[in-house]
């Protein structure tokens, strides 16, 4: 594709993998800062889950709280990138649903997660890219 102003190319160029790269980077630390407080206490969110359908609590409550913690490590890291993101992508989906459907807020409620859930899935079509351990190992799922 033609740009309009061509003398930007170089830029894009040159910023395109850092701006991938901090973006996969704040995306892992949001999840990590929402699972922080869960892994500290997997059983913690038990009631919530439940609450959202998921039975049984105990069992989807430490997933919930490993995959918001360790797939946002991962994702941050670019290590195990485009599983960390699916994972994350379906957890983020799911809040969506509970937002718009469960809790009637529509877009309101669920345009953070609509957005990360983007951003996941972003990750997870493109994987770790430039500066990633999943390419320091040359390794990609």
């Amino acid at each position: 594709m033609k740009l309009i102003i061509p003398a930007l190319g170089p830029f894009y160029d040159r910023w395109g993998g850092i701006a991938e790269t901090l973006l996969r980077i704040v995306v892992g630390g949001a999840l990590v800062t929402h699972g922080y407080v869960k892994i500290q206490d997997p059983f913690g969110a038990a009631g919530m889950v439940e609450g959202l359908g998921f039975y049984p609590g105990a069992f989807w409550s430490p997933l919930l709280s490993a995959t918001e913690f360790f797939g946002g490590i991962f994702l941050a890291i670019g290590f195990l990138t485009r599983p960390a993101a699916l994972a994350a992508m379906i957890v983020l989906l799911v809040t969506v649903w509970f937002h718009w459907i469960v809790m009637a807020q529509g877009y309101a409620g669920a345009e953070k997660s609509i957005i990360w859930a983007a951003a996941c899935f972003y990750f997870v079509i493109h994987g770790g890219k430039r500066w990633s351990v999943d390419r320091l190992i040359g390794r990609s799922f």
